[in-house]
């Protein structure tokens, strides 16, 4: 997953899927799954929120400033995508 130019790097079906299920098996209701790309580590991590208002804290790959960019939002439990209205 996140192949290609637009993506700072990739990520394994495998990786995504135990993220999900992270998200849904936890004790805290969390409904979203947030791709987040560490600029210093140079690898995504999974982020956890409840709502959909925790995600505008995260800013957006490429024009982030900071150490962390938001690369996607998933619906933990549809696993859908989420349009960040971009």
């Amino acid at each position: 997953m996140f192949d290609g130019p637009d993506y700072p790097g990739s990520i394994t079906e495998e990786i995504f899927e135990t993220w999900l299920a992270e998200g849904r098996e936890s004790l805290i209701s969390y409904h979203f799954l947030l791709i987040v790309w560490n600029v210093y580590d140079e690898k995504y991590n999974p982020v956890y929120v409840e709502k959909r208002e925790e995600i505008a804290r995260y800013e957006l790959y490429p024009d982030a400033r900071g150490s962390e960019a938001l690369i996607a939002v998933y619906d933990l439990y549809s696993e859908s995508r989420i349009s960040l209205g971009v």
